[in-house]
């Protein structure tokens, strides 16, 4: 391959992963063309796509980008996973090949998240990570238990103080009288 092809294809892997600070690196070798196909596919309904990569030319390419810890990873054949929208996370690409990986054979290189670097056999602790969205659920969840606590706490007396109030007004309308307790 000459020197110019090469930059063109660098040059391409830049454009193409620009932005990501994360991916999933599986190696697809092996794979019936079908199921290359059904594997794709279904990631790209999900907003994530597939790249074969050729190595020495990604080396290149992730050279002072977020992507420069996959390097290492990076031996024979490789596909690099990630998401194509902000919405999608490198969990959710993660979710989405452990979950494939049940019907399709293909082998986990490794995977980066914000620099944080797993090995292939990390791949399914990785998927149980929470999303973005859900951890932001729980944070707000969390911060909103002791409030509901606090709220509660503060109305549980004056609703006993009412709860009492509407029984003595009950029995004063029925005609009732209303004896002290003696004690």
């Amino acid at each position: 391959m000459s020197k110019p092809v090469k930059n063109l294809i660098v040059d391409s892997y830049k454009k193409r992963f620009e932005g990501l600070s994360g991916a999933v690196l599986i190696d697809i070798r092996g794979i019936k063309s079908n199921d290359n196909n059904t594997l794709r596919h279904g990631l790209a309904q999900k907003q994530i796509r597939v790249t074969v990569v050729k190595n020495s030319l990604a080396r290149r390419s992730f050279e002072g980008t977020e992507l420069t810890p996959l390097d290492d990873l990076i031996d024979g054949s490789v596909a690099l996973a990630y998401p194509v929208s902000e919405d999608v996370s490198v969990v959710s690409v993660a979710r989405q090949l452990v979950d494939i990986a049940k019907t399709i054979n293909f082998e986990f290189r490794g995977a980066l998240m914000d620099g944080i670097v797993f090995g292939p056999n990390q791949i399914k602790e990785l998927s149980q990570y929470p999303t973005r969205e859900e951890a932001q659920a729980k944070v707000v969840q969390l911060l909103l238990s002791p409030a509901q606590k606090l709220v509660g706490a503060v109305l549980g007396p004056g609703r006993k103080v009412a709860s009492l109030v509407k029984a003595i007004e009950e029995k004063l309308e029925k005609g009732e009288t209303i004896a002290r307790k003696a004690g």
